[in-house]
């Protein structure tokens, strides 16, 4: 057995790392590495996209990525689960009591056994044969990297906690989540809405942490621009393609506007599976809007600064899909308010929590296409709106979502529960 090694280490488990849509995730780890914190990353998968936000390059924490697949990546999953259990049997087996009181709650059984081989993989191959000194696991997102990181966490007598930040609360049954919180020294989420939600009904006195995701406030400022609009007005969304992000409302309540003679160009930035990609393109031409609508696909997040830095109004249609599935506050959200940006956006979830309706924005039912055609038309062509508005955006997102200040404040709780820092 390697001897353990350096400093003690905060363990991550995440999805997958680095991916594009969670630069909050990338922050927040160099954030707490500026803090003090050591972190190795372990994640789920290898990543997908082929670039990565600037932020991932100034990450220091080493990366072990777990095999992934049960048929390529099995031999690898056996042979460091085979050696655990026989270094430390007893403590294997209660690992293997605990899944078999989850697995009957399992929707997919053979990635239950995946998620134990996964954490396996972790105490036997990094802790043991690489030496890594792990003290605390931490789970982002409350569905599968938290299994993972429970497992992992009694096989290596270790404490763990995690975040849960939107679909993978409201879309895991509550009797699951309920579990996951029972076990974990504490809980942090990213929303006061989630936080309501978990201490309603499945806190049982465990603490729940709400620190806002944030957004690094030196990328963003006020575009200059008065705020004045002049057409062909520039719409800007920028969201995955998913039925929780309501962009059939949007293209919806633009084609509405359209037929109403507002002068506008639409860029749509993002994707999804492929299905939603073809879903989009066919409703954007269905609509009539081929000729307005630019979708550019994923780009990167300097690309998203620039298309934001000369926008007019940047649009969200959120909603609660039908398994449940909902946002939290989308953080470029916040991007859009902090560059002097209308808001003009459904009140789902925890947007209302930084979007305050006729103040720092605007805000209608979810799906509204009339609605939101509304508030869009007002956002663009109300220049009384846009002068109050725009700076009272600006002054919120600096006061609210600053995450220099917010993962301090994380820090501070992770040191508070007894996670080391600088040790």
């Amino acid at each position: 057995m390697s001897a353990l090694s350096g400093k003690k280490t905060l363990g991550m488990v995440l999805k997958g790392y680095p991916r594009i849509s969670e630069t909050f995730i990338s922050n927040e780890i160099r954030l707490l590495e500026e803090m003090g914190f050591t972190i190795h990353i372990y994640s789920m998968r290898a990543p997908r996209e082929n670039f990565a936000h600037e932020s991932v390059k100034r990450i220091k924490a080493k990366v072990t990525y777990l095999p992934e697949s049960m048929i390529w990546g099995l031999p690898r999953l056996v042979y460091h689960n085979v050696r655990l259990f026989l270094r430390m049997p007893g403590r294997y087996r209660e690992c293997l009591k605990l899944m078999k009181k989850r697995f009957r709650l399992a929707p997919k059984k053979h990635t239950w056994i995946k998620h134990m081989l996964q954490a396996g993989y972790i105490v036997q191959k990094s802790v043991i044969d690489d030496g890594v000194n792990l003290a605390h696991l931490h789970g982002h997102f409350a569905h599968t990297p938290t299994t993972v990181t429970m497992y992992a966490a009694k096989l290596a007598c270790v404490p763990f906690s995690f975040t849960a930040h939107a679909k993978d609360i409201y879309t895991q049954d509550p009797e699951r989540i309920r579990d996951k919180v029972e076990r974990a020294k504490f809980v942090v989420t990213c929303t006061r809405y989630n936080e309501q939600y978990l201490r309603g009904r499945v806190a049982n006195g465990k603490p729940i942490h709400c620190v806002y995701h944030g957004i690094n406030l030196d990328l963003f400022s006020p575009n200059g621009r008065p705020p004045e609009a002049k057409p062909p007005y520039r719409i800007l969304t920028v969201a995955r393609f998913v039925e929780k992000k309501g962009l059939d409302t949007v293209l919806e309540a633009l084609a509405g506007l359209r037929a109403r003679g507002l002068d506008f160009r639409y860029t749509l930035v993002g994707e999804g599976k492929a299905k939603f990609n073809r879903q989009i393109k066919e409703l954007v031409h269905r609509l009539g809007l081929d000729d307005v609508t630019t979708l550019p696909g994923t780009i990167t997040h300097d690309e998203v600064i620039e298309l934001l830095s000369h926008a007019d109004c940047f649009t969200l249609g959120c909603r609660e899909a039908k398994d449940g599935d909902r946002d939290g506050i989308p953080n470029v959200v916040a991007e859009a308010m902090a560059t002097g940006v209308p808001v003009a956006a459904t009140d789902v979830s925890g947007v209302p929590e930084l979007v305050t309706h006729e103040q720092t924005g605007l805000l209608c039912p979810s799906n509204d296409p009339d609605g939101l055609a509304e508030i869009i038309q007002r956002a663009l062509t109300d220049d009384d709106l846009r002068r109050r508005v725009i700076p009272a955006a600006v002054k919120r997102a600096h006061a609210v979502f600053n995450n220099k200040k917010l993962i301090r404040d994380l820090g501070e709780i992770y040191k508070s529960h007894g996670v080391p820092c600088g040790e």
